[in-house]
């Protein structure tokens, strides 16, 4: 069954859907003030403790201290981290002596030449992407014989979840695609998840 992640999750009404909807993963961008979904560690702290402790928290990290996401990682705040920057396999190692957490990596995909790098990485899952946030897909062509298992994202909502569903991600990672006006819509949630977990 594919998995299914709800990313950029900033209120207590957001956590409400989520718990009722339950996705396998929520998802919160930690210390990105580029990102109008961006929150500081001590509110993902006030909603990770709403969150029901059957969804797995994972904090977004663009290029922060290996020490600044361990933190969050071992004080049970989060439970994986994904990583958006320009982070590489001597960090990743870093991160993993400081804690025992999965770890995620994000790789934007506009050529054959950036699944090469995505599948050297030393992370437990990569994410394949068009860009950050940018609300966009890539050519998702090029996933054919790629050979590591993956997660999607970029560009998702519920017009395009059949042909994501084909591409053989293990995870769907979704969050403009299920807002309206800049907010998480519970309807679209509700409507997503219902998509992909009905596929045959």
């Amino acid at each position: 069954m594919t998995h299914i992640k709800i990313c950029g999750l900033t209120r207590p009404e957001d956590i409400a859907c989520v718990n009722r909807e339950r996705p396998d993963y929520a998802g919160f961008i930690v210390n990105f003030p580029k990102s109008r979904r961006n929150l500081a560690p001590y509110k993902l702290e006030a909603l990770t403790r709403l969150l029901d402790p059957g969804i797995t928290p994972v904090g977004v990290f663009v290029d922060r201290p290996a020490g600044e996401i361990a933190a969050l990682v071992n004080a049970g705040t989060i439970g994986i981290a994904q990583l958006h920057g320009h982070e590489d396999n001597s960090f990743i190692r870093e991160l993993r002596r400081l804690t025992g957490a999965p770890l995620w990596q994000a790789f934007q995909v506009r050529s054959r030449e950036d699944l090469d790098r995505a599948l050297a990485s030393e992370a437990d899952l990569v994410l394949l992407d068009a860009g950050q946030g940018s609300g966009r897909v890539f050519d998702w062509r090029l996933l054919r014989g790629f050979a590591r298992p993956f997660a999607l994202a970029g560009g998702l909502g519920l017009h395009n979840v059949t042909p994501a569903l084909l591409t053989g991600a293990i995870l769907l990672d979704v969050s403009g695609g299920v807002e309206t006006d800049g907010h998480k819509d519970p309807a679209k949630i509700h409507d997503f998840i219902s998509k992909v977990r009905s596929f045959p």
